[in-house]
C-alpha cells in the first residue's frame, strides 16, 4: 500500500509540474503553480521559509520522501529503474556511501551557489534539470501534436486548436538537456539512484534529516529469512540485509523492499522494534502513512504567424551582440538574475510572446535572455514574473512594467532600409508603445531617434523592423533596472 500511494503521487506530481513546463495555458499555473513553488532549490533561493520548514520537517518524520513524490528528476528516475528491472530483476546490491564524492560534490555546489557560479549551479539543480529536458525535449513534440490537432480542426472548420511556431530556442541547451535524459536514464536503468545519493545536492542536504527520521523501514529479525529480496530490490542500494541495517541517509521510501519482503520481516514504523505476538494491519497501517504522505506533499503545497503570400520567403532575423543581456522585467538585473535563477525555464516555456530563450553565455548559463527575433515584450504582458518559483523575477504588476526600463534602443545606420534602399519606413516609431522614437531629418532621410528616458526596452522596434538578417534597430541591456 505504501508502494501504490507512492506511485500514486508521483503520477499527479509529475503531471502537473510537466504540464507547466511545457506551457500548456496559463490556467494550469493557476491552480498548479504550487507544485514548482514547492521545489527545494527555488523555495531556497525565494527564501521560502515556510516550504524550506515543511520540507526539513518532512525528512525528519518520514524520511526523505521528498526525493520519491516532489522531486519530478527522481520521478524520472524511477520511471528508467522500473524499465531496468522489467529486463533484469533483482538486480541490486548494497553499496557503502561515497562519502568523499558525496559530501565533496556538495561542498563545491554550495560554493558556487554563494558566489553565484551559475553553470554549476544550473547544471546540476535536480527541478532544473528536468525543467531543460520538457522544454527541450518534449515541448517540441508536443507542439507537433498540437499543430496537427490544429490542422484537423482547420480541416472541418473547427479551430479549438492553433497552430504555433516550433523552434529550437538554444542548441546548446539542447544538447545539454539530451545528455542530461541519457546519462541519468542510464544511471537510474543500471544503478537506480545512483545520481540522487551521489550527485544531487537536494538528496545530500536531505540526507543530513532523514537519518534521524522518526518514521524509517525496520528489521524484525526474528522474521527475517535473509532471503536477501529487499536488498536486491532497493534501488537506493542502501539495505544491508546480512547485518540487518538500512542507510536512512540515501533511503527514498520507495517502498519496494517492504512489497518484496514474503516474511512480514520490514516495516515502516517509529518503533525501534517490531512486535511478533500481535499481528499487524498492515492496511490500515499503510492507509494512515500513505494519507500522512499526501497531506505533506498537499502542504509544501498571441501566436504569431508569418504570411508572406507565397511570393517571396522571408529571410530570419538573427540576434545581435549585446554587451549587456536583455534580462525579464522583475529581474533586477542580470547580475541579480545570475545569482537567483536556477534555469528551469518555466518562464521561457510560459512566455506568450517567444521573448525569452536560454543564454549561451558562460556567465549567465541556461538562464532567462530576452531576445526579439520571434516576438517583443508586450507592456501588458507579467506572464514570467508571476510563474518564477525561485523569486529571481520578482512578481510585478502591469502598471509597474510599462515603468521599468530594462535596456534601451540603439539605432544602426548600416543597417537602415531607409539609407541602404533609400526607401520610407518610420517603423520603428509607429510602433513603439511609449512613444520613445521619433522620426528625424538626416541627410534628406527620415531615420529614427531614441529618446532612452522613455525607452523601456520591451524590444517592439527591434522586432518590427524589416531589415534582414540583423534589425537597424535594437535593445542593450541596462546593466541595473530602473523606474522612470
Amino acid at each position: 500500500m505504501l508502494r501504490k500511494t507512492r506511485i500514486l503521487l508521483q503520477v499527479v506530481t509529475i503531471t502537473l509540474v510537466t504540464l507547466l513546463l511545457l506551457g500548456i495555458g496559463f490556467r494550469v499555473h493557476l491552480w498548479a503553480g504550487w507544485v514548482a513553488k514547492i521545489q527545494f532549490l527555488p523555495a531556497f533561493l525565494a527564501l521560502n521559509f515556510g516550504v524550506l520548514a515543511m520540507v526539513i520537517f518532512a525528512a525528519l518524520l518520514f524520511g526523505r520522501i521528498y526525493c520519491s513524490v516532489v522531486c519530478p528528476l527522481g520521478i524520472m528516475q524511477d520511471f528508467f529503474s522500473w524499465l531496468g528491472g522489467k529486463v533484469k530483476k533483482n538486480r541490486f546490491s548494497y553499496a557503502k556511501e561515497n562519502k568523499v564524492l558525496r559530501y565533496g560534490f556538495f561542498a563545491i555546489f554550495a560554493i558556487a551557489l554563494i558566489i553565484g557560479f551559475a553553470p554549476l549551479t544550473t547544471l546540476f539543480a535536480p527541478y532544473s534539470a528536468y525543467g531543460r529536458i520538457v522544454n527541450s525535449l518534449f515541448k517540441p513534440l508536443y507542439d507537433l501534436l498540437n499543430n496537427w490537432l490544429a490542422s484537423m480542426d482547420a480541416a472541418n472548420d473547427r479551430y479549438n486548436f492553433t497552430e504555433v511556431q516550433i523552434w529550437t530556442r538554444s542548441v546548446t541547451t539542447f544538447i545539454v538537456a539530451l545528455l542530461t535524459l541519457l546519462i541519468l536514464g542510464f544511471l537510474a536503468w543500471k544503478k537506480g539512484r545512483a545520481y540522487c545519493n551521489s550527485i544531487c545536492p537536494v538528496g545530500t542536504f536531505l540526507s543530513f534529516f532523514s537519518r534521524f527520521s522518526l518514521l524509517r523501514v525496520r528489521f524484525d529479525k526474528d522474521k527475517c529469512k535473509s532471503c536477501g529480496m529487499c536488498e536486491k530490490n532497493c534501488k537506493a542500494q542502501a539495505i544491508d540485509f546480512k547485518n540487518g541495517t538500512v542507510d536512512y541517509s540515501r533511503c527514498v521510501v520507495c517502498g519496494d523492499c517492504l512489497d518484496k519482503c514474503k516474511f512480514d520481516a520490514l516495516h515502516y514504523t517509529a518503533k525501534r522494534t517490531v512486535a511478533t505476538t500481535k499481528p499487524v494491519d498492515k492496511e490500515r497501517r499503510a492507509f494512515l502513512v500513505g494519507a500522512a504522505l499526501a497531506g505533506t506533499s498537499a502542504a509544501l503545497a498571441q501566436t504569431e504567424m508569418k504570411l508572406d503570400g507565397g511570393l517571396a520567403v522571408i529571410e530570419d532575423k538573427k540576434a545581435p551582440k549585446r554587451q549587456t543581456p536583455v534580462t525579464p522585467p522583475g529581474s533586477v538585473s542580470a547580475r541579480y538574475m545570475q545569482r537567483h535563477c536556477t534555469a528551469c525555464q518555466l518562464c521561457v516555456s510560459s512566455c506568450p510572446n517567444n521573448v525569452l530563450r536560454p543564454s549561451t553565455d558562460l556567465q549567465h548559463f541556461m538562464q532567462p535572455v530576452m531576445s526579439f527575433e520571434r516576438g517583443y515584450c508586450r507592456p501588458e504582458c507579467t506572464r514570467c514574473s508571476e510563474v518564477c518559483p525561485a523569486g529571481a523575477i520578482k512578481p510585478i504588476s502591469r502598471e509597474e512594467k510599462t515603468a521599468i526600463h530594462v535596456g534601451h534602443a540603439v539605432w544602426v545606420k548600416d543597417n537602415c532600409v531607409v539609407l541602404t534602399d533609400g526607401v520610407s519606413c518610420g517603423n520603428c516609431a509607429r510602433h513603439c508603445p511609449t512613444g520613445a522614437i521619433q522620426m528625424i531629418d538626416y541627410e534628406g532621410h527620415q531615420v529614427p531617434a531614441v529618446d532612452e528616458n522613455k525607452c523601456i526596452g520591451c524590444g517592439a522596434c527591434e522586432h518590427l523592423c524589416p531589415a534582414r538578417p540583423f534589425s537597424a534597430i535594437y535593445v542593450e541591456g541596462n546593466e541595473m533596472h530602473h523606474y522612470h
